[in-house]
Parts: C-alpha cells; sequence; structure tokens
C-alpha cells in the first residue's frame, strides 16, 4: 500500500519554490502503484494534481487536494532502422537528461530543446518549444492512464490535437489522463535547424566548422544560460507568457510605431510577437519588489529570489500584462499553470 501523507510541503518538488502544503501527497514509480491510488474511491473524490518536475506551476495558495508525483522511469528503444528510432521514455524522466541521452547517441531532432526544465511527461501536455523546434516535430506516441477507469490508453499524434504551447491534455480533456510515458520518432541522419535565434551566432562564437547535434545542443545550452537564471539558485518557471499571436493587419500598424519590435511569421500568415520584447520596452525587464521580481537578463522569466508568496509573483504577472494591454492593445497569457 502506497503511503499518503497529509499537509505535505511541496515547496522543493517545484521550481519556483513558493511556500505550499497539498492536503494529501504521494507518488508514484509504475502503473500499479498509479492504479492503487487511483482505485481508491475515497481519496479520489479530491482535486487531482499530477506533479512532474513542477517547473510550471506558480501556487498562489495551499492546494487543498491530492497531488501525485510521477516517478515512472526508463528509456528504451522501441524501434529502429537505418534512417529512425522510435525511443520511449518514462513520464518522471528528465527532460534535459533525456534530451543527453539522444544527442550522446546520436539521435537527432530534440537537440534545439536542451536545457528546458521539467519532465518528459509534461513536454506533450505543453507541445514545449525552442529554437525552431516543437515537441510535435518529433512526437510519435503516448501512454495514458485515463483517470475515471483506470485503463492504458495510447494517443497517437492526430489525436493529441497540438497547437502553440497546447494540446487536448490542456483542453477538451484536461485533468482525464496521466500520462505514463512517451515516444518520439528521432533521426539517425540530423536535419539541423540553426536559423531561430541566436543558434548561428553562437555556432560562429563557438568556432564551430562541422555542425553536429551535439554543437548545436552546446550552443542552446549555452545561451539559455546566459539568459535563463537557474531554478536552483533562483526560483522559477522559465518563460512565464506565452509569445503572442497577432493579425497581419494589427502587426502592421504597431511596426510602424515600434520599427524594433521583435516578431516571427507564421505559415498562416499572422505575426508571432516576442513577448519578452514587449516586457523589456516597457521597462520591467530587472524590476525587482522585495524578494520577486523579472530577472534581469530576461523580461520574460519572473523569480523568487527567495522568500516571496507565490500571489506576489502572480500579482506582478497581472501588472505586466494590463501594461503591455494598455501600450500595445495585445493580450498576453500565462503559459506557466496558476493554483
Amino acid at each position: 500500500m502506497i503511503a499518503i501523507e497529509k499537509n505535505k510541503s511541496i515547496k522543493k518538488y517545484t521550481t519556483f519554490g513558493v511556500p505550499v502544503l497539498a492536503k494529501y501527497f504521494t507518488q508514484f514509480s509504475d502503473l500499479k502503484e498509479l492504479k492503487s491510488v487511483l482505485s481508491d474511491k475515497k481519496l479520489m473524490e479530491e482535486e487531482l494534481l499530477i506533479l512532474g518536475g513542477g517547473s510550471n506551476l506558480l501556487f498562489t495558495k495551499n492546494f487543498e487536494g491530492l497531488v501525485l508525483k510521477n516517478n515512472i522511469k526508463g528509456i528504451s528503444i522501441e524501434e529502429e532502422n537505418d534512417s529512425e528510432v522510435l525511443i520511449r521514455s518514462g513520464a518522471g524522466e528528465n527532460w534535459h537528461e533525456f534530451v543527453m541521452y539522444c544527442v550522446d547517441n546520436d539521435f537527432a531532432g530534440v537537440e534545439n530543446l536542451s536545457l528546458i526544465p521539467g519532465n518528459v511527461g509534461a513536454s506533450p501536455m505543453q507541445n514545449i518549444g525552442a529554437y525552431g523546434v516543437e515537441i510535435k516535430d518529433v512526437f510519435h506516441s503516448l501512454e495514458a492512464i485515463e483517470i475515471k477507469t483506470g485503463k492504458l490508453r495510447v494517443f497517437d499524434k492526430e489525436e493529441c490535437n497540438f497547437g502553440y504551447r497546447e494540446s487536448v491534455f490542456k483542453n477538451s480533456q484536461k485533468n482525464e489522463f496521466i500520462i505514463t510515458s512517451v515516444v518520439f520518432k528521432l533521426y539517425k541522419t540530423p536535419t539541423f535547424n540553426v536559423s531561430y535565434g541566436a543558434i548561428g551566432s553562437e555556432l560562429k562564437k563557438m568556432k564551430v566548422e562541422n555542425i553536429t547535434i551535439k554543437a548545436i545542443s552546446d550552443a542552446v545550452i549555452n545561451i539559455r544560460q546566459r539568459k535563463l537564471p537557474d531554478p536552483k539558485k533562483i526560483g522559477n518557471a522559465g518563460s512565464f507568457f506565452k509569445n503572442p499571436v497577432i493579425s497581419a493587419e494589427q502587426f502592421e500598424d504597431l511596426k510602424l510605431r515600434f520599427p524594433q519590435m521583435s516578431y516571427y511569421k507564421l505559415p498562416s500568415g499572422e505575426m508571432k510577437i516576442a513577448a519578452g520584447w514587449l516586457i523589456d520596452y516597457l521597462g520591467w525587464k530587472g524590476t525587482r519588489k522585495g524578494d520577486y521580481g523579472v530577472h534581469k537578463n530576461q523580461a520574460l522569466v519572473l523569480v523568487n529570489y527567495g522568500e516571496s508568496e507565490g500571489k506576489d509573483i502572480y500579482d506582478l504577472s497581472s501588472l505586466i500584462m494590463k501594461s503591455v494591454l494598455k501600450n500595445f492593445q495585445i493580450t498576453l497569457e500565462r503559459e506557466v499553470n496558476i493554483f
């Protein structure tokens, strides 16, 4: 029988590191343990939160329900041929460690996603992305347990309905499934993606003559380490806001007023605007209020310098959103899940 802890501090399980208690807390390392918890009808009456790496959460109050920590590990090759490999990872594996496993084995496709915080199980939920690559580009399938029935279900790419930082698990089937493993389709002959962001210039700085997936991974790590604070040193959840997508018409109007605005044209004709640029332009970068604020090197990142409350950080995000709306007529969305 799995031990259920009461009034458990889960501060150490989240990268923001704000004080928070869970009414009930337990962990599972395999399907048998997970199904044991789900079969407890009284416990299942509680509000449920599945916790992975805790890197995309901000608690503004104690959690009055059951927190389930996913610790399912294991990386294995499902299928491979001369050009491709299907590789399965347990949902509880650390994402960056999984990427390093792929890089070390010359499996291409996820190197641009190096050093993103969190666990593998959250990657398809969020459709995480960076430097021109998203999970949907390398996703094959996943397995998930249906909470209501305890049955195992396989989702293919189409069923996940991926969008920008979105999937079916954040929308129509939110809180209905617990992801237990993910299968990725990677490649033995790489197609390098170095056009997005500062990867090209970083490779030049590194004096790389022959591009490899290891070199791209190293470049991404260098960039992220310069721009982003280490959650082990300063509490944060990475990018707090999504990059907003606006119409071409709205973009043309804004571009006349703000010619330096940073943007990226989407295949749809819409324009993705760099939220960090908007926030930085308005002077928020480096703002500090007591023990919390906006990081000095990256305006997208809100930080907890020590003992701040989650509500303080949330209120700061609201002020930033109002400021951006007032000045640019753009509505920012939080990428971080708020509880």
